[in-house]
């Protein structure tokens, strides 16, 4: 069944029937040192090579529908933004879902350089301000204080500690901003308020996802980077590539942004 195509809150049910929050249990912990996997199904490993992937005869992202299933079972995405804006394609999966696995599998092949899109609501209520008052960023991505989770960590740098800290950031069971330390290795990104509707960013992207699969409004990003000896970025149709060697759907950020529009024009049509 394909997902749903509405903005859901934290707290509404998803196209498996799970919501976007924690059992009552994690919620009345008090400091917790661990978070689990979000959604309950979702799988701790990494994505598995796929050795007899067949070779692609012409470049096509996969139907929205299917990613947005796969990104509701915990999986990653590959999405792409506009050749004539960044030109880069971004490893994405909802920050409850992300396991020390999946995480240091993705600080392998990417930048390693590895935010996290929070709503400025999110923020707000953990204290954490922007990075700097004026940003001089040429696409305005807005980068806050990095932070690290205090408790269950040690240095912060670690794929578990960076996987924790993203699990923390999701969850509604922390809600005090003295839950953090200032600064740390994990880069939240405050999502503009609209989504991809407003700003067609893979900050946008990550937070909307999450929306639309049920999930904490939480998502990991970082940019796909060449396995050759200047690390260079990886464009269209070698993330393209990449994608269909990991078993990983690959969509667009316009592709998103179209979904958005079509189905919420005709919910208000419905209304």
């Amino acid at each position: 069944m394909a997902p749903t195509a509405t903005l859901l809150s934290s707290d509404s049910p998803d196209v498996s029937g799970h919501t976007g929050s924690y059992p009552p249990s994690v919620l009345k912990m008090n400091a917790p040192t661990d978070f689990p996997l979000f959604p309950p199904t979702a799988s701790s490993s990494r994505p598995q090579e796929v050795l007899d992937a067949p070779a692609r005869t012409q470049f096509a992202f996969d139907p929205i529908e299917d990613a947005l299933a796969a990104f509701a079972r915990g999986e990653f995405l590959v999405v792409m933004d506009d050749e004539s804006r960044e030109n880069e394609g971004d490893l994405i999966i909802a920050a409850s879902a992300v396991s020390t696995q999946k995480m240091a599998w993705m600080i392998k092949h990417t930048s390693g350089y590895i935010c996290i899109a929070l709503p400025g609501s999110r923020l707000e209520e953990l204290q954490i301000p922007m990075m700097v008052p004026t940003n001089e960023d040429r696409h305005r991505t807005a980068y806050t204080v990095t932070v690290d989770y205090k408790h269950g960590t040690t240095t912060g740098i670690s794929a578990h500690d960076r996987a924790l800290t993203a699990r923390a950031l999701a969850s509604p069971a922390v809600t005090s901003p003295a839950a953090f330390s200032r600064p740390g290795h994990m880069v939240p990104l405050r999502a503009r308020e609209g989504g991809v509707r407003t700003r067609r960013g893979h900050t946008e992207s990550a937070v909307d996802l999450c929306a639309l699969a049920g999930l904490p409004r939480a998502g990991v990003l970082c940019e796909l980077v060449e396995d050759n000896e200047e690390g260079s970025m990886m464009r269209r149709d070698a993330c393209r590539r990449f994608a269909d060697r990991w078993g990983i759907k690959m969509i667009s950020v316009e592709q998103l942004a179209r979904y958005r529009e079509e189905h919420e024009h005709e919910g208000e049509g419905s209304s």
